[in-house]
């Protein structure tokens, strides 16, 4: 089964709309699909709004959990707590934060100010997360993410390495922003490969931890009354 909890659309700075990377993911053969659009304050509420309605058309008409997401990005840490609730007060069931990769001039501290925050799922390509950032992630059920995004995934190793010693839950996300970004079976194992984990910790991160987060997000769903 394939999962994806990382993606973007012409909402922000991907090619397709929401419903054709979707459907693109559905031909694909994927079992769950979130739309996670980068997200300030400004366009939280159109993004969510938006988005929301495409992934209940899709669940309804294809069979494939869509989820309707955003990447809180770029934001100064001090915020990121209170626009993490505030995406989920507004019918976000997927938070992730745009963690502090070296390609790009993330602001220090959002790695930590994400996993701090119990309204955040996934800290996305953090870049060299830290020993404390890590049992956060691990104390907090925050998911760590190990990423196919070219240059995002120069870190992957030190992610995976750091974030297994402290016990943080891994997962495969492809930062899709075109149709060919989107994972494969052969792509998701050779980003284990590349980021040197052993056999018993793949099953974990390829079945597991994809099904505890879908879980969570179906609970959400279900009280928003949107499943």
């Amino acid at each position: 089964m394939l999962y994806d909890f990382h993606t973007h659309t012409f909402n922000s700075d991907g090619v397709l709309s929401p419903l054709e990377l979707i459907r693109r993911a559905v031909v694909q053969g994927y079992s769950a699909i979130a739309i996670t659009d980068h997200v300030a304050a400004g366009s939280l509420a159109r993004i969510i709004k938006e988005v929301s309605e495409d992934c209940a058309l899709a669940r309804a008409s294809w069979d494939i959990l869509a989820i309707p997401g955003v990447e809180i990005t770029h934001v100064p840490p001090q915020a990121i707590s209170d626009l993490a609730k505030r995406a989920k007060e507004l019918g976000a069931c997927l938070v992730i934060v745009h963690g502090e990769t070296s390609t790009e001039p993330v602001e220090k501290g959002t790695n930590l100010a994400a996993v701090r925050s119990t309204d955040v799922d996934i800290l996305a390509h953090p870049g060299l997360l830290t020993s404390e950032e890590a049992a956060l992630a691990a104390r907090n059920n925050i998911f760590v993410e190990l990423t196919s995004r070219k240059g995002h995934s120069a870190t992957n190793s030190h992610v995976a390495a750091v974030s297994q010693k402290a016990k943080a839950r891994l997962l495969v996300n492809s930062d899709a922003h075109h149709e060919s970004d989107l994972l494969t079976p052969g792509s998701v194992e050779a980003i284990l490969r590349q980021s040197k984990i052993n056999q018993q910790q793949r099953r974990q991160i390829i079945d597991r931890n994809p099904l505890l987060l879908i879980e969570r997000v179906k609970n959400r769903l279900a009280l928003t009354k949107i499943i």
